[in-house]
């Protein structure tokens, strides 16, 4: 029991060290690859809590909700690397950006970022400032909930679709089995009814139809799923937990 407490606890720690760029103690552990996916909605405490406790904060001085949804959005850019904006951009380049299989991975790959990722930032990063705005009325809770469940679908997506690519850190990983995706699932979703009460299963049903159709696009453009994917695939998700959440206040 206790290694395996021990082993539960290395997976939390390697997906923070994974997931976001918050400093760590700096022990080694071992690398269990997507064996520790099941963890990656943990992340999303750490990122969300984060993010919360800013617009909470922003909140009693008096700032309005727009200004505490912007400082709270910039914290989890902050506290993540923008690694998932940085996946969103490439995704949109890519998927839209190329007429064949092969030059859309290309462009995925190009650090440089065109006129379908800078609008993929702007529309997608309005969408959850506005959302997160209006639905701040609820309580800063949603912020941890909506961290906690965008990051279930990437779990999802890799479990379901191969590596497109066949090379980047989305393939060095490996996928992660069903049992591991239904766990970090069951994760995700527990927190989040902790959080939010019954609303999470509408909130989780918007995340994950959100994802489920990048998926489906990213299947058939590039017949599935690579490190970017997975990036706009908590974007997305987020944004729609979002928006969901908006129209429930």
């Amino acid at each position: 029991m206790k290694d395996r407490l021990s082993q539960r606890w290395a997976d939390v720690q390697l997906a923070l060290a994974l997931l976001t760029r918050l400093p760590l103690p700096g022990q080694a552990l071992p690398d269990r690859g997507a064996g520790a996916a099941w963890a990656w909605p943990l992340a999303g405490v750490a990122v969300g809590g984060l993010a919360a406790l800013t617009a909470a904060l922003a909140l009693a001085v008096g700032l309005p909700a727009t200004v505490a949804a912007a400082l709270a959005l910039a914290v989890q850019a902050l506290a993540t690397g923008a690694m998932h904006e940085d996946g969103l951009a490439d995704t949109a380049d890519g998927l839209w950006g190329g007429w064949t299989r092969e030059r859309r991975l290309e462009i995925m790959k190009d650090s440089r970022t065109g006129s379908y990722g800078v609008a993929a930032l702007v529309l997608v990063g309005l969408l959850r400032w506005s959302a997160l705005a209006a639905a701040l009325e609820g309580g800063v809770a949603l912020l941890v909930a909506a961290a906690v469940l965008s990051r279930v679908p990437m779990v999802g997506l890799m479990a379901l679709l191969p590596n497109a690519r066949g090379a980047g850190l989305a393939q060095s990983l490996g996928r992660p089995d069903r049992r591991q995706a239904a766990l970090a699932a069951a994760v995700g979703l527990g927190l989040a009814l902790l959080l939010m009460g019954p609303a999470a299963l509408v909130l989780a049903a918007a995340g994950g139809a959100a994802a489920l159709a990048l998926g489906l696009v990213a299947r058939a453009k590039i017949g599935g799923q690579t490190g970017d994917i997975l990036g706009a695939s908590q974007q997305l998700s987020e944004a729609a937990v979002l928006v969901a959440a908006a129209a429930l206040v």
